[in-house]
């Protein structure tokens, strides 16, 4: 085995860019391993976990480690890594592949531009997002690990500014159709929606996507925003804005839930704003999206019909064994808890409202239902998100299949811009050796008919491989409940 690690002096790539291009060149033959990171000390530290060399490098430098059966499949990895990075789009403006160096140069460089999308550790989010406010701008800020005082103090700057802070840790923005980050293909439509959770309003535009609605923003405002600590400052402001925009018909807002307090707020403000809104806070006792999707729809005075879905056979022998529940969307697994808990008794996650019945992901107790998001931040540090590269969740299905210890796998796949390129293909082998080991497979499939990846190519493939296909992750967790309760049909 050889190991090559490689140190690029004040070299700058964001962590999504640089994770994607790990992962691309992971799957090269003879490779074993492929971390690409900035030098942060979190990355050296993940770095040293995995058995390379801590480099001597500092956060503005960028590393790529490689371990390979051979050198030479090593070098080619490394090579696989610049290719991915070098194939990067160049800047409209210029043609350049190298960006102004500051934000500052960036707004002056395209004065024409209302937003500035940050994605730096997030220790240094914070004087990028600011500099973006000054220059007129709003933000998003796609980073995690931003202080919460941070957050805050960069939402009373936006206040004052008549500016937005979409974030942090937000990874899902649409704005009149272009999406940032973590996007769904949208055909244009009535619907504005504010989210405290990407794969959440992901879930939404899929679901009335498959009813025939478009979308014309999503809001992002990052998972804390609705806490009593934020009191839900960017949710107000993209309120705010939404009902003022003439082509918004129905507004909906989609977040874990928030706090009491927090949620009377934006109840209030709710109720006085002249465009109809929507409530989606997922959780135990509350409508879920896919209740949402169809609010909306009546709200607009259209008919929803049931969300589309590719059923499989339930095993000849029963299903005898747990549900095990495996999420890269923490809202798809929040609202698929709360739906299992009501049907089957309690359930083990790592994100359980119920410290009680919280888990670690790595030790979940034998014997258990267990539902875990992968997604989770203390899952993703220095390492890519399941929607990039969904071969932890693959990995997770295939090792509870060979331990022949799980009646259900529930799994959740997300598509559009950000994603993996063909996330069945990761998926539908660890599905099939999960059927084969005598277990059923539910798959929730987020995702627009517009998505690169093509909806319906990749519901044939995992129910080829033996899923049950939903697009409404409500209905996927149901039929997964109702497979072990024995009354599946």
């Amino acid at each position: 085995m050889t190991d090559v690690v490689r140190v690029e002096r004040r070299r700058y790539h964001d962590s999504v860019t640089l994770m994607r291009a790990g992962a691309a060149a992971a799957e090269a033959p003879d490779v074993e391993a492929v971390i690409a990171a900035m030098a942060t000390p979190l990355n050296r530290g993940l770095l040293a976990g995995a058995g390379f060399p801590e480099p001597d490098a500092g956060p503005d430098d960028m590393v790529i480690a490689v371990r390979a059966a051979t050198g030479a499949a090593a070098e080619a990895a490394v090579a696989a890594v610049e290719a991915a990075l070098a194939a990067r789009p160049r800047t409209a403006a210029t043609g350049a592949r190298v960006p102004p160096h500051t934000v500052e140069a960036a707004a002056s460089a395209a004065p024409d531009a209302s937003v500035v999308l940050v994605s730096v550790p997030g220790p240094h989010a914070y004087v990028e997002a600011a500099a973006a406010l000054r220059s007129g701008r709003h933000v998003m800020v796609f980073s995690d690990g931003v202080d919460l005082d941070a957050e805050v103090a960069l939402k009373q700057e936006a206040a004052a500014r008549g500016r937005l802070v979409m974030g942090p840790d937000c990874g899902t923005v649409i704005l009149a159709g272009v999406g940032l980050g973590f996007a769904n293909v949208v055909v244009p439509g009535p619907v504005g929606i504010v989210a405290a959770s990407g794969t959440g309003a992901q879930q939404l535009c899929g679901l009335l996507d498959g009813a025939g609605i478009g979308v014309r923003h999503v809001i992002g405002v990052g998972g804390r925003d609705l806490s009593a600590a934020v009191g839900g400052r960017s949710a107000l402001a993209a309120l705010a804005a939404l009902d003022a925009d003439p082509d918004v018909g129905v507004i909906a807002l989609v977040s874990k839930p928030p706090a009491p307090e927090v949620a009377a707020a934006v109840a209030e403000a709710a109720a006085a704003c002249a465009t109809p809104v929507v409530m989606a806070l997922v959780g135990p006792g509350r409508p879920t999206v896919t209740d949402a999707a169809a609010e909306v729809a009546a709200a607009l005075g259209t008919s929803f019909a049931e969300p589309a879905a590719w059923p499989v056979p339930p095993p000849p022998a029963g299903v005898h064994g747990p549900l095990l529940g495996l999420f890269s969307g923490g809202t798809n697994c929040v609202e698929a808890l709360a739906l299992v808990e009501e049907r089957l008794g309690p359930v083990c996650s790592n994100v359980h409202h119920d410290p009680e019945r919280r888990t670690p992901p790595d030790s979940p107790p034998t014997g258990a239902h267990v539902l875990l998001d992968l997604g989770d931040d203390e899952l993703t540090a220095g390492r890519p998100h399941p929607m990039i590269d969904p071969a932890a969740v693959a990995e997770r299905a295939r090792a509870a299949a060979d331990a022949g210890r799980t009646g259900v796998v529930l799994l959740d796949v997300v598509l559009g811009h950000g994603s993996h390129a063909d996330p069945a293909a990761v998926v539908a082998p660890a599905v099939d050796a999960a059927t084969a080991a005598g277990a059923a497979a539910v798959v929730a499939l987020v995702g627009t008919a517009g998505d690169p990846q093509g909806l319906d190519r990749q519901a044939t493939a995992l129910a080829e491989a033996g899923a049950s296909v939903y697009r409404s992750n409500a209905r996927a967790a149901g039929h997964a409940a109702r497979l072990l309760a024995g009354s599946a049909p």
